[in-house]
């Protein structure tokens, strides 16, 4: 646990998401070349349906550059929280892109593959085979960067809790289509090999209809997982409990009302809290027991990069909670 509190408090170094990221692009660029050149020699429709899904992949990996690109861009009048959200956007305009072009057109082309009377079946399969497994190599490659990224930055919990709580999309975006466009291939090689095995061309076109499936569930996981992050998700219970517990410490302070956190970004958090001080302690003594509060959150979770209190009491703050449940219901 001491492992995983440790990768909470520090934000995320930025390289080692854009490492993940160009080694993709450059595996994909790589990849869909050589699948297409594939698939016109052969005439095999899952090896077409790949060559565009690995295409497909080289923009994706370009959106999340741009969003990662745009989201280092400084506060400013019309932004004052900046623009750490700009990744969250492009990262669900990934799973957009990945549902309407990759799984569309592969599902599009195995019925075209299905319904066309004039097939001739495959030429050299085995050239196709080939370049599957070559593909199948530079997609590993690029699936162990991608893995390695997010094994450095899990918190030690189970692998499905660990993907919910990780707020950085270039990192889960590009494992989530790594891991498809592997299994992608193993469904184009299968089916190619069914369909040179026993020379019905169907076979391959089913092939092709299955990726388009494959590539539609990854993008609905995707756009649920990244519709969280613009909507906005919290730093995280472990975060919020060791905050909480290290104020209401202070003999100055009678009880924390509440306390929120939101990711702004994949590695910048907001923090606002209510406190209720004792009657005793003066205003002078408040302000510094404040300065002193942010000093040490920031200090603690530097990954918090705004930190908002209000000296509020606890009866006064319950007014306002109970008064704003019933607009909050109602929208």
């Amino acid at each position: 646990m001491a492992r995983s509190k440790q990768k909470a408090q520090a934000p995320h170094d930025d390289s080692g998401s854009r490492k993940a990221v160009l080694a993709a692009m450059g595996a994909n660029v790589a990849i869909a070349v050589t699948k297409l050149g594939a698939a016109l020699f052969t005439g095999s429709s899952a090896m077409f349906a790949e060559g565009i899904h690995s295409i497909i992949d080289t923009a994706n990996q370009g959106f999340l550059l741009i969003g990662m690109s745009r989201a280092e861009k400084p506060a400013d009048e019309k932004h004052p929280f900046g623009y750490g959200s700009e990744v969250y956007f492009w990262a669900f305009l990934v799973a957009i892109f990945l549902f309407a072009m990759g799984a569309g057109f592969s599902i599009y082309e195995g019925v075209a593959g299905l319904l066309a009377s004039d097939s001739e079946g495959l030429v050299s399969p085995l050239v196709a085979l080939i370049v599957l497994f070559m593909s199948f190599c530079f997609e590993g490659y690029s699936w162990t960067v991608a893995a390695r990224e997010f094994n450095e930055r899990r918190d030690g919990k189970s692998l499905l809790r660990d993907f919910r709580s990780m707020k950085d999309p270039s990192v889960f975006v590009v494992l989530f289509e790594d891991t498809a466009a592997c299994i992608g291939i193993v469904i184009a090689a299968i089916s190619i090999g069914l369909s040179w095995s026993t020379g019905i061309h169907a076979f391959d076109a089913i092939g092709s209809i299955l990726i388009g499936i494959l590539l539609g569930v990854t993008a609905i996981l995707l756009a649920i997982e990244v519709k969280g992050l613009l909507i906005g998700e919290t730093a995280g219970p472990d975060i919020d409990k060791a905050i909480r517990g290290r104020i209401a410490k202070r003999d100055e302070i009678l009880a924390v009302n509440e306390l929120r956190t939101l990711h702004l970004g994949p590695s910048d958090v907001l923090l606002t809290m209510s406190v209720d001080f004792k009657d005793d302690v003066v205003s002078q003594r408040i302000e510094a027991i404040v300065s002193e509060i942010e000093a040490r959150v920031r200090e603690a979770f530097p990954i918090i990069r705004r930190v908002f209190v209000e000296v509020q009491s606890q009866k006064g703050h319950d007014v306002f909670a109970d008064e704003a449940t019933p607009a909050q219901s109602a929208g």
